[in-house]
């Protein structure tokens, strides 16, 4: 489990970061700081895996709370959260080590792309620890092409046998299914299943449409393109 703490002056926003976290598979939230002085003193207290950081705080400004977070070294990352456009913010978080920078507003999915993003870049980075490592292995954590790869290569954590699994059920089901539905027939995760229909949806295999009538949030139902 990746355990995150939530950084955000505004107590409502807060709450929103914090639900949204909740609700990727394989997150828990330990904590919501208000303040800068707060977020510090919970990482080195409680020492989360990863932070999500607001720019704009009351005292100690959010950049210099990233640069003392990655100074503590305790493997604690960072994704920034921020309303702060100028290139120059945008560089300084980058150069002080945050895995990702959204600006705000943003939509609820781009957040928790963020999310499975970096909880596949953590499983990436588990390398062989018997012998030593491969320069392929280097090549994949690093995001790199490996020799042969041209544009058709499938982007990280989404693997050919997995994909024509998904395809399958599909077609299997032209009527279309949901995120949870693909997740249960392919013996994946829901946070799994979403990769790979994100990944499908957005070379055109796939179609994703709203379901209406549900309370909430409109859930999408996946149909295969051209069945």
């Amino acid at each position: 489990m990746i355990s995150v703490l939530v950084v955000e002056d505004d107590r409502t926003v807060a709450m929103i970061h914090r639900r949204v976290v909740e609700r990727v598979p394989g997150f828990a939230v330990i904590g919501v700081a208000y303040t800068g002085q707060e977020a510090i003193d919970r990482v080195l207290q409680n020492r989360p895996k990863l932070v999500v950081l607001d720019i704009y705080l009351p005292d100690v400004p959010g950049l210099e709370v990233l640069r003392r977070i990655r100074a503590a070294g305790l493997g604690t990352d960072v994704i920034v959260i921020s309303a702060a456009r100028e290139p120059e913010t945008v560089r300084e978080a980058l150069r002080a080590g945050a895995v990702d920078y959204l600006l705000k507003p943003f939509r609820v999915d781009r957040l928790i792309q963020s999310l499975e993003s970096y909880q596949q870049r953590l499983a990436d980075m588990e390398l062989n620890s018997s012998g030593e490592v491969s320069q392929s292995e280097i090549d994949r954590l690093l995001g790199r092409a490996q020799p042969g790869q041209g544009d058709g290569a499938l982007p990280k954590g989404v693997d050919a046998v997995t994909l024509q699994r998904v395809l399958k059920i599909l077609e299997e089901n032209p009527q279309g299914l949901t995120n949870q539905e693909v997740a249960a027939a392919a013996g994946v995760s829901r946070s799994t299943a979403h990769r790979y229909l994100r990944h499908l949806a957005a070379t055109g295999e796939v179609q994703a449409e709203p379901v209406y009538g549900t309370v909430g949030r409109p859930e999408l139902r996946y149909r295969r393109s051209g069945v």
